[in-house]
């Protein structure tokens, strides 16, 4: 099975801490992220991954090489452009397209979700890409419609939102950075270069079905600011997480 870890971020959120370390090196519990999420897709049963570099490309590079991991490590290396997460996905497609579809997740996601389930369950529909997602305090929302397919977002701040599916009823939920995709969307996406992977999906839902998967009782952090790290490592230590 193949994942794909978008990892190439500045991580501005975690400085100071990443002024000289990538996000993906930053290390919660011991371990750094980047580690912890190869652990995590290996465990569920991904064994070909692929990575994205761009901050301090070299430092992930030289960890990676540092380490054996039970499964193919690939680099696809951002260093000339950072592409933004859509634009990584298809800078990756060389090793993601093909007949089966995969998982996509982000370097500073920790959580207890069954990857393996949340994968079986996208090949088991015709969606183009399944969503976790979950209720929780979030400046930026997706909107589904009553059979949990996206219909738009918005800005809870702003107010500001994109209603790609008309509904008269819509449910806001957070997107939990883990996806997993069709390879059909790379013939479906029709934006080059740098664009995000949730623009695409909102332009793309009109005609195609993009599924959400509420994971209500799941743990969900993004590690995303510095006070965050201790809420991981507190939930790591936790029997049977």
């Amino acid at each position: 099975m193949k994942a794909m870890i978008l990892a190439a971020g500045y991580g501005t959120r975690l400085l100071p801490l990443t002024q000289n370390t990538p996000k993906a090196l930053i290390e919660v519990g011991g371990k750094p992220l980047l580690e912890l999420c190869i652990e995590t897709l290996i465990n569920f049963g991904f064994n070909e991954i692929v990575i994205n570099v761009h901050h301090f490309a070299h430092q992930v590079v030289n960890f990676l090489n540092s380490k054996t991991f039970d499964a193919n490590i690939i680099i696809s290396d951002e260093t000339e452009r950072l592409l933004d997460t859509g634009g990584g996905i298809f800078k990756a497609r060389q090793f993601l397209d093909g007949n089966e579809p995969f998982l996509v997740h982000n370097v500073d996601i920790i959580s207890n979700i069954d990857l393996a389930k949340l994968f079986n369950l996208h090949s088991h529909t015709d969606a183009l890409a399944t969503l976790a997602v979950n209720q929780r305090d979030s400046s930026r929302v997706l909107l589904f419609n009553p059979d949990m397919q996206l219909a738009g977002w918005r800005n809870m701040v702003t107010g500001k939102a994109i209603i790609s599916n008309f509904s008269p009823q819509l449910t806001a939920y957070a997107f939990c950075g883990i996806h997993v995709i069709s390879p059909v969307i790379f013939n479906a996406i029709k934006a080059k270069g740098v664009f995000s992977i949730v623009d695409a999906y909102l332009s793309l839902c009109k005609d195609y079905k993009i599924q959400g998967v509420n994971q209500p009782n799941n743990f969900i952090l993004d590690v995303g600011k510095p006070e965050t790290i201790k809420i991981a490592e507190k939930f790591m230590h936790l029997p049977n997480h």
